[in-house]
């Protein structure tokens, strides 16, 4: 549809949506829009179009999308302020990272400072720490971009290398995120650019999150910390920081509040982005390093036969794989097969040890990481099988050769790549 705007005003569109400028002028997140250039608005985003001179659009929306005209500019004067003194930094390259709760704007602020900052000639990276949230790596991941042009979503960027964690919230790696970051950011000091963004996630209440987002803060040394402030649940963390630079701003009033289902379906878009044009890879176990620390123990068996014949007696069968760790024993058995419940005692009884038992079967599904053997990040794949008869692994992924080290996630994806529930193994198996 096509809809005439007054200079002034600002039309948000909620996706799935793409809008095009006919004519007139017109700037999102500080980028101002050529004539006939189209932005798509992805299912959970919202985008705010604040109008210079009056303009016309074509409007194409999807299900569930919505287009609504505001008074006025939904950029919050503070992010104008806030860009100005980012650009008093002395240091270079300067580190600008960016704090606040879940859908506080943190990813609109990150886009609007790239802009600013392209619309000075300047050379941007940005360092995206969202798990949950990733616009630039694949959900479960942190990844860095170089900026080379002006962008609407930084769902756009091309990701010049990322880390995977393997989870959607810090809570449950928040060590690992950290060193990943900094990582991160080491590699990027090593280019040519002249401001790096840090965008982080939302885990900013509670005692947890304080010192964690502290110890972050600690090891990325940002030049400059942004806070975007909506009530006062960032307080704690303000006093936890208050020995870096840091600068209040606003939350935008018009921010859309996503649902946990809506934040799912976005996580979902990242998996189909990144597994486009994925086959099944079948690769020998032996070529591979195989990292796990949650589900399954690869590549780990220390049996000799003597003590295999021991274990199998104690449980009335052999199962299709087994690894004996220092304090368990873990088990794979066929999805019709059965180990009864009593042989799974004694066997604990007699060998000082838990023995965790599983049906195969259970793994298919889980999110991988790829990495070359320079430990480069390749990509994603999800596991399909492992055939523990010709230890072999079978992985859905876009990435054809190099892989020497497949590391495994904690989500878990059907085959439609929407995130289900992984199976539950009580006390399950950690890689000694």
């Amino acid at each position: 549809m096509k809809m005439n705007v007054k200079d002034g005003k600002t039309l948000l569109v909620d996706g799935p949506a793409s809008v095009t400028l006919v004519s007139g002028k017109a700037e999102v997140f500080g980028y101002a829009l050529r004539n006939m250039e189209k932005v798509v608005i992805r299912d959970g985003k919202r985008m705010p179009f604040f109008i210079k001179e009056p303009a016309t659009f074509n409007v194409a929306l999807g299900e569930n999308a919505n287009v609504e005209e505001v008074d006025g500019n939904t950029i919050p004067t503070s992010w104008d302020e806030a860009y100005e003194e980012l650009l008093t930094v002395q240091t270079k390259p300067a580190v600008a990272l960016v704090l606040g709760t879940v859908d506080s704007g943190k990813t609109s602020f990150c886009t609007y400072l790239v802009n600013k900052l392209l619309n000075e000639k300047r050379k941007v990276a940005i360092l995206d720490g969202d798990l949950g949230q990733s616009d630039i790596g694949p959900p479960c991941t942190l990844a860095y971009a170089f900026v080379p042009r002006h962008v609407t979503d930084l769902f756009n960027l091309e990701a010049k290398n990322a880390f995977f964690v393997g989870v959607t919230s810090p809570s449950r790696a928040a060590e690992k995120v950290i060193y990943g970051l900094t990582l991160l950011k080491s590699e990027i000091l090593s280019g040519n650019s002249d401001f790096v963004i840090v965008n982080t996630d939302g885990w900013v209440e509670g005692e947890d999150a304080v010192r964690y987002k502290a110890q972050l803060i600690e090891k990325i040394e940002p030049s400059i910390i942004y806070c975007i402030q909506q009530d006062e649940k960032l307080k704690p963390l303000i006093e936890a920081v208050k020995l870096f630079r840091t600068v209040i701003i606003d939350s935008p009033q018009t921010i859309k509040q996503r649902s946990r289902d809506k934040r799912r379906s976005l996580r979902e878009l990242g998996y189909i982005k990144y597994l486009k044009n994925s086959r099944v890879q079948s690769i020998p176990m032996s070529w591979l390093k195989i990292e796990s620390d949650e589900f399954l123990v690869l590549g780990k068996n220390f049996l000799d036969k003597r003590r295999e014949r021991e274990i199998y007696d104690l449980l009335g069968m052999k199962p299709l794989y087994m690894v004996e760790l220092r304090d368990r024993i873990y088990v794979v058995i066929g999805r019709n097969r059965w180990i009864n419940p009593e042989n799974i005692k004694r066997a604990e009884e007699a060998l000082g040890k838990r023995v965790v038992v599983t049906f195969k079967g259970d793994e298919k599904g889980f999110l991988l990481a790829l990495y070359n053997d320079e430990k480069k990040f390749l990509g994603i794949g999800v596991l399909r099988e492992i055939d523990y008869r010709r230890k072999v692994i079978k992985i859905f992924t876009p990435v054809s050769s190099g892989i020497s080290t497949v590391i495994f996630g904690k989500v878990k994806l059907d085959e439609n790549l929407k995130e289900v529930s992984p199976p539950i193994i009580e006390e399950r198996v950690k890689i000694p």
